[in-house]
């Protein structure tokens, strides 16, 4: 950890790309896939309960009071994200296939990641609770919204049909840990916060196998070799210019809009993200019957790329957050511009 301290290289970044190669080289298939989801499930579910732990009712219920910062998640997710991916759509007439221009579109109409969200904004120091709201409002809304959407924007084959299998997975994986671990948290909350690495690793630990798993799944779905390497990169080039465009957008109505740092963090990756996890099934369904494979290879695509960048942003945040928490615990008791105590010793009168 030393060496990779040494060159500026982090090491979660190396985790990204070691769990990129290894679900291209030995992808898990299926009862070692089977036995993964679960896996993935219960880390999930575990990190929640962790956050739940450690998050006070106050700040709890202080999250869910946060109208302004949710909304503004909303819609940069359901909103300017879809205009933009309109955009690039009609941009792409003239040297993208059917497929993957639809499938360009199709990853801005999906909602934020859940789990991934959450995790950055706690490697960050952001507002954990209300990101934790705005993604899962995020989720929720997604499982009406994006067909909606997907109708209004695209042309698609067959009737839609959105069960409520999303809403209950969020429910069960994520809300109900999370209460749990409130009621724990008077037992466990003080042992916790005594070994912040614990949290951290479930943290970077449920990305890791988030990663590993998506592009199992490509790999077993045989997507890599549906399109040449030159075709890849070319969508690879587009998905990294839109996730510039939308982090851009998103840091400038943080200040805009004059939140704090903490809650500027949530706009940014609760804003940036798109689910894999809820556009690969809506994407089974909404396109059956049609190359589905390469209408999601932009999703894929673009979903390694945001956990990769923000993997770089979030340790600069956390920096960022520690620089401003020690200035400002520095100048607690320090004479403010003016003061008079600065221009006269201690117990001369003051002039006026």
């Amino acid at each position: 950890m030393k060496v990779l301290s040494k060159f500026h290289i982090d090491g979660f970044i190396l985790g990204l790309l070691s769990m990129v190669v290894l679900g291209a080289v030995l992808p898990a298939s299926g009862a070692a896939a089977d036995v993964l989801g679960w896996v993935t499930k219960v880390a999930i579910a575990l990190l929640f309960l962790l956050y739940g732990t450690r998050l006070s009712p106050a700040e709890a219920w202080a999250g869910l009071r946060h109208w302004r910062l949710h909304l503004t998640v909303l819609t940069v997710t359901f909103v300017i994200f879809p205009l933009l991916g309109f955009g690039l759509w009609l941009l792409g007439r003239g040297f993208l296939p059917s497929d993957l221009r639809t499938g360009v579109l199709f990853l801005c109409l999906v909602p934020s990641t859940v789990q991934s969200s959450i995790a950055f904004t706690s490697i960050a120091r952001g507002n954990v609770a209300a990101a934790m709201v705005s993604a899962s409002a995020s989720n929720v809304l997604g499982v009406a919204l994006t067909p909606l959407l997907v109708v209004l924007l695209m042309t698609t084959s067959g009737e839609v049909h959105i069960g409520a299998g999303a809403i209950i997975a969020i429910l069960t994986q994520l809300l109900v840990p999370f209460l749990v671990g409130q009621l724990l948290r008077p037992l466990v909350g003080p042992w916790l916060a005594r070994h912040q690495p614990v949290v951290k690793n479930v943290d970077r630990g449920s990305v890791l196998l988030v990663v590993y798993t998506a592009f199992s799944a490509g790999t077993v779905e045989g997507i890599w070799q549906a399109v040449p390497p030159w075709r890849i990169a070319e969508v690879a080039v587009i998905c990294a210019v839109l996730l510039a465009a939308v982090l851009t957008i998103t840091g400038g109505l943080g200040k805009l809009l004059g939140f704090a740092l903490a809650d500027r963090i949530v706009v940014t990756f609760a804003g940036s993200k798109k689910s894999l996890a809820s556009g690969l099934p809506m994407a089974a369904v909404l396109f059956g019957g049609q190359s589905t494979a390469l209408i999601v290879l932009p999703l894929m695509i673009f979903h390694q790329i945001q956990l990769i960048v923000c993997a770089f942003l979030a340790p600069r945040f956390a920096r960022k957050a520690e620089v401003d928490t020690e200035l400002s615990d520095s100048t607690v008791g320090q004479p403010i511009s003016g003061d008079t105590r600065e221009s006269h010793p201690v117990g001369a009168p003051a002039a006026g």
